[in-house]
Order: C-alpha cells, then sequence, then structure tokens
C-alpha cells in the first residue's frame, strides 16, 4: 500500500513540474496572452502550463517543448494591482548596528 502512494506522489510532482516548465516555455516564447488575461502577468507559471496544457486538448494548440527552471524569475507575478503596490511601497527596514543614549 505505501508503494503505491509514493507512486501517485512521484506523478503528482512530475505533472507539476512539467506543467510549470510548459508554462515558462509559453512565457519566454510570448504566448501568455493567449491564457493570462492581465495586462502584467497575474498567473503562476504553474496555472499558465495548465492552461496551455488544456488548450492542447480542447483547442488543437502546439505542445511546446518544456525549457529548464529558469533561475530567475523574468516578470514577476501579482494577482492584482493592489498587491503589486503592497509589494512596491513596502517599507524597508534596515538594520541598526549601533545605538548610544544621551540623556
Amino acid at each position: 500500500m505505501q508503494n503505491m502512494s509514493e507512486r501517485l506522489y512521484l506523478i503528482a510532482a512530475l505533472t507539476l513540474l512539467y506543467s510549470t516548465a510548459q508554462g515558462m516555455a509559453v512565457q519566454v516564447a510570448g504566448l501568455r496572452q493567449n491564457v493570462d488575461p492581465h495586462w502584467n502577468r497575474g498567473l503562476s507559471y504553474l496555472k499558465i502550463g495548465l492552461r496551455w496544457l488544456k488548450g492542447v486538448i480542447h483547442k488543437g494548440r502546439q505542445l511546446l517543448d518544456p525549457i529548464p527552471l529558469l533561475p530567475k524569475d523574468q516578470e514577476p507575478c501579482f494577482a492584482s494591482n493592489k498587491a503589486r503596490q503592497n509589494i512596491s511601497y513596502g517599507i524597508w527596514f534596515s538594520r541598526i548596528y549601533s545605538l548610544e543614549y544621551k540623556p
């Protein structure tokens, strides 16, 4: 029974990896607007890849060659303008190394 669950975890992990790689290939190919309606990227690579794979099945899109995972995200993902502002206008803290009190 344990062997069956390990196989299921392996299949799920490979599916997630392949879908994410497919989403990155869609982004690099410049086809993201076909599956992500946001002006700026609003979906993760996983969701972009899953939507592209659904289009392969239902709309006759071409299956793209998956690419290696990108070391740096080309375009950050924000679900809304509010989420983008929270990151952009967040408070930045710096470390205080010494503090001297003079009464």
